[in-house]
């Protein structure tokens, strides 16, 4: 009898390429869509099933079920659905919003986080269904704002261990430890050293909140498998002197590691999952600016990884900054014209500046001309003011970016020169925040703003969390008017400009952007994350809003359409990979085949490779 590999080499000879084509897209649509859907095979039975929260349905397992997995008796008779499920649960959050609070210092939205945190810990597919049909209610439960509040105290609220911890004291051990994790196959892996958490500081180990909740939102918006995700701490120690002397502190109590210890802890993690896992996709997520920049180069072109506050941020800033053009009536091809005034110049500001002038080099031809006019257009300031070539020890990645001395003489700017007055002397089109200094766009900057050589001025106050947000849109729209375009970090409400007029705040979260970016190096098999796949992810968010909703000042979707603007982006991100030559494929779909995919047939392929939060049928067999 014929194998496999024979009759699909016969296929191959006899078929015409466009009829092989169409063949294979809908043998690997067929194969993906039943992902959900396979049966899933168990070596255990009974009680270690309802333990389970990977696999547990409780009172929705059927009674042939519970006889075949030895449940019976273990449940009561009852069998309902998981709608049926869902309603009762969001019916008891309901009622135990207010009433789970531990006190004055368990703030209401903490307590909805506990509430889906015990969600998520007996049943991982209702907690998913959960939170995806009610994306915009709980997205800011499970990650900004409340996961900042849930990493301050999460020593305190720890219950059972979620993902790995690897510290100082394993050095050496890190290779045998990640087979310690029970999954064979890891798609994506969020690491964070807790160094720099949503600008609120060194928090130490309690900063694997922040992985936690990102990969929950890989999973809501990107459809990644629950069971292929895992959250990393690296514990290198903590500077934070009340963690210190903390005696409920879970992670090491010892200062942090510096220099060269630092890299080979890292160095071996790195080894240690790809070793294991080679096709993992890794997102280093909150550390501190020093090693953000560093460790992205070290490891940008040998592992498939990003920076989502490097490269993350500066994509949805990116998309947010096109939008605004757009917002003035403008192509978006005239956004190399843009003057921008940047405050802030730590990792996730000259990430973003980097990004953009890029962005701009490319629309003005790729060329060194290109890229000196698109340098022209940032003013970088920092805590000592105006960045300038006369700077002292300038930091090396805003060297590129500091003001020349010919410049400033005819700007009437100098070294140092406060935010104030470079706003009134370059007229910006846009003023960009991420300083992480709450209310630095003061009532001065703002009337400053004012004289913006633009019709429609855009500001960006994009530090997290709320109180590091450079300004309010209350604040934006009293003083400037109803014009200015306005974008922040952490989520604002809109605000009533009076006569039926609204001013929109737009929210530039990054998870607009990271889930697609993940999905679509995923299913394009990317060997790398390149600087073309994250622009085309930034242009394809930039794209996807309509016209009319943009001229209103709206640059942002509403996150309601997360998982629809994840499948665009990620679809985005593919074609890109292919068309760097990037692609090496993904399960039956290989380079070749994804090369021939249309645009339409792209975004189908994506669609069909999201996990759904559906229960499979589970079958129990002997070891």
């Amino acid at each position: 009898m014929a194998n496999a590999s024979s009759i699909s080499r016969s296929l191959r000879r006899s078929l015409a390429p466009d009829a092989l084509h169409r063949l294979l897209l809908q043998r690997s649509r067929a194969f993906v869509t039943a992902e959900c859907h396979r049966p899933v095979v168990l070596h255990k039975r009974g009680p270690d099933i309802l333990h389970d929260p990977w696999f547990n349905r409780g009172t929705a397992f059927s009674m042939t079920e519970r006889d075949r997995l030895g449940l019976r008796g273990l449940l009561p008779p009852s069998v309902v659905s998981s709608q049926q499920q869902i309603d009762r649960f969001m019916g008891d959050l309901k009622r135990l919003e207010q009433n789970a609070r531990d006190g004055p210092s368990d703030t209401y939205q903490l307590a909805k986080w506990r509430i889906l945190n015990r969600l998520h810990d007996r049943n991982e597919t209702m907690y998913y269904k959960v939170l995806i049909d009610n994306i915009e209610e709980y997205a800011p439960i499970v990650y900004t704002l409340t996961v900042g509040a849930v990493c301050q105290n999460y020593s305190g609220l720890f219950r059972r261990p979620r993902g790995m911890y690897f510290s100082a004291e394993d050095r050496g051990e890190m290779m045998s430890m990640v087979y310690n994790w029970p999954a064979d196959q890891v798609d994506m892996i969020v690491v964070t050293d807790g160094s720099r958490i949503l600008g609120l500081g060194d928090l130490g180990v309690q900063g694997i909140g922040i992985a936690i909740g990102k990969l929950d939102l890989y999973v809501a918006a990107a459809g990644i498998n629950p069971q292929r995700v895992l959250p990393v701490m690296i514990d290198v120690g903590t500077n934070n002197e009340k963690l210190l002397k903390d005696p409920l502190y879970l992670g090491l109590q010892e200062h942090r590691l510096e220099g060269e210890e630092y890299v080979e802890i890292i160095d071996e993690f790195m080894e240690a999952v790809f070793s294991r896992w080679p096709n993992v996709i890794v997102q280093f997520e909150d550390f501190q600016s020093k090693w953000a920049f560093r460790l992205l180069q070290r490891y940008r072109k040998t592992y498939r990884m990003f920076n989502d506050d490097v490269q993350g941020t500066a994509g949805v800033a990116i998309a947010g900054l096109l939008g605004a053009v757009r917002a003035q009536g403008r192509p978006m091809i005239d956004f190399p014209k843009q003057k921008i005034v940047v405050a802030g110049a730590g990792s996730a500001g000259i990430g973003v500046v980097n990004a953009a002038s890029r962005t701009m080099a490319r629309m003005l031809g790729n060329n060194e001309v290109a890229f000196e006019s698109a340098r022209s257009q940032f003013w970088i300031v920092d805590a000592h003011g105006l960045i300038t070539e006369e700077r002292v020890d300038i930091d090396p990645d805003a060297r590129p970016f500091a003001r020349r001395k010919s410049e400033l003489t005819h700007q009437g700017l100098n070294e140092g020169a406060s935010l104030i007055e470079v706003v009134k002397k370059v007229k910006p089109d846009v003023i960009l925040g991420l300083s992480a200094v709450g209310g630095l766009f003061s009532k001065e900057v703002l009337e400053a703003l004012k004289d913006s050589s633009s019709s429609r001025p855009a500001i960006f106050a994009m530090s997290n969390p709320t109180k590091n947000a450079e300004c309010t849109p209350e604040e934006a729209f009293s003083i400037i008017g109803e014009k200015v375009v306005f974008s922040s970090g952490s989520p604002f409400d809109d605000v009533d400009l009076g006569d039926g007029k609204i001013g929109h705040s737009n929210q530039g979260n990054n998870m607009y952007l990271f889930p697609g970016i993940g999905l679509g190096t995923l299913l394009s098999g990317a060997r790398i994350v390149s600087d073309g796949m994250l622009q085309a992810a930034a242009e394809r968010l930039a794209s996807y809003m309509k016209e009319e909703e943009v001229l209103q000042g709206i640059i942002y979707p509403p996150t309601s359409r997360i998982r629809d603007i994840t499948k665009e982006v990620a679809a985005a991100v593919v074609r890109e990979a292919v068309a760097e030559d990037l692609a090496e494929g993904y399960r039956d779909m290989d380079a070749r085949e994804l090369a021939r995919l249309s645009e339409e047939e792209t975004v189908d392929y994506v669609k069909n490779n999201m996990w759904n939060p559906v229960y499979p049928t589970v079958v129990y067999k002997k070891d």
